[in-house]
């Protein structure tokens, strides 16, 4: 019989003292009670973020649901609370020590992003020993020895990296510039970039950051023209991707663009102006970013199309499906419960979780396999897992669907 998960709504509750105290080796709800899930999310956030959170969120409850179908983690039907962080590290700081506090300490921790969030919250977590599962990769998510608990789904700037450089050295391109955002993320971008085009023998033609906050980027752009840059790998997020696209424009400069995966997380590139940037010239004959097989339409790919078909029976996906990571959390760590024949013991799920055998069984869509070590907690994922595509319109948060309009 079908089980269906248990969404328990978000509620306001009155503010505890921000130390939180130290949790046991295990999860403090036994094998009898609902898997507890925390996500923290900017449900109330502005613009990209907000519409990024919403596809996160429901790639999250199509995760309860598949899995809670399929009997759950380690036979515990999954109890999902949502709560609102704006997009505030702050904010989603006090409410995790708030659920830790309240005698409801979560098993598991999933975030919406960005990085800020999950830099704030990792001490945390594993200061009360609780299992979690990231989509906002940050400097140190990855390693084991700091934080053993956390595991990242969503591929880093080194895997993204690797992946553009791999591309531009298959497309003849002689030089790369590299322009990026002045975010944690996009710094971290711009220094994996420099490394991983040497690894494949070609000139980074400059490296330029720009404000998060400005408006026009003529200035980085004609750098790294002077510089000779024969293509530019471009990190760009929300709003400063439009003006990217207009300072080109300004500078009469025709030179291809490749887009990282925070560029494919931007709503602009799937819309017509004046709403986005489909269809420009600067778009239509220079731009192609970065997207996970995932994320671009395949009928024939039976996980992917269930994770989309749930999704979109629970509402409207706002944005593409590059956000739709936490839907792998579940099948994961479901995997390491079947093979530790428990599911309340974070460090004993975390050292499964770093195990061939659970990667391989795990039903994940997002990302077809995830190869944690006990080395490193990132997805590193196999280059086969990347495509670099022009942006089309997007249907259910997939690029390519010809049905589309």
């Amino acid at each position: 019989m079908n089980r269906r998960p248990i969404l328990v709504a978000a509620v306001a509750v009155t503010a505890l003292a921000l130390a939180g105290c130290s949790g046991s080796s295990e999860s403090d709800g036994g094998a009898d009670s609902p898997y507890r899930v925390l996500l923290t999310g900017g449900i109330s956030a502005q613009g990209v973020l907000s519409a990024n959170s919403q596809t996160s969120l429901l790639a999250t409850k199509a995760g309860v649901q598949v899995q809670n179908e399929a009997g759950g983690i380690g036979g515990r039907q999954i109890e999902l609370t949502t709560v609102d962080d704006a997009g505030d590290a702050t904010i989603a700081v006090t409410k995790l020590r708030e659920a830790i506090n309240s005698g409801n300490k979560p098993d598991l921790y999933l975030n919406s992003g960005p990085s800020s969030i999950a830099a704030a919250v990792l001490p945390i977590l594993k200061q009360n020993n609780i299992l979690s599962l990231s989509m906002a990769p940050s400097p140190d998510s990855t390693d084991p020895s700091k934080f053993p608990l956390n595991f990242d789904l969503a591929p880093g700037a080194t895997d993204t990296a690797r992946g553009i450089s791999e591309y531009a050295k298959t497309k003849g391109y002689s030089s790369v510039g590299v322009l990026h955002g002045s975010t944690a993320y996009g710094e971290l971008f711009g220094e994996e970039m420099t490394s991983a085009l040497e690894k494949v023998g070609l000139k980074a033609a400059g490296n330029e950051e720009y404000d998060a906050a400005a408006l026009d980027m003529t200035a980085q752009l004609q750098s790294l023209k002077n510089a000779g840059a024969a293509a530019i790998a471009l990190d760009a997020y929300g709003a400063p991707l439009g003006y990217v696209l207009q300072s080109l424009e300004r500078l009469g400069w025709d030179v291809p663009l490749v887009g990282n995966t925070s560029v494919s997380a931007t709503n602009l590139i799937a819309n017509d102006p004046p709403a986005g940037v489909l269809g420009t010239p600067q778009v239509k004959q220079n731009l192609v970013t970065q997207v996970f097989t995932s994320t671009v339409f395949d009928p024939n790919n039976a996980l992917v199309t269930t994770m989309v078909d749930t999704m979109a029976s629970l509402g409207s996906i706002p944005s593409t499906l590059i956000l739709a990571d936490n839907y792998d959390a579940f099948p994961l760590v479901a995997a390491a419960a079947e093979k530790v024949g428990s599911s309340t013991d974070p460090k004993k799920l975390a050292e499964a979780l770093e195990t061939s055998e659970v990667q391989e069984n795990a039903k994940t869509a997002f990302l077809s396999r995830y190869n944690f070590s006990s080395d490193n907690h990132g997805p590193n994922p196999d280059t086969s897992e990347l495509k670099f595509i022009s942006p089309t319109k997007i249907l259910n948060g997939q690029f390519g669907n010809p049905a589309a309009s």
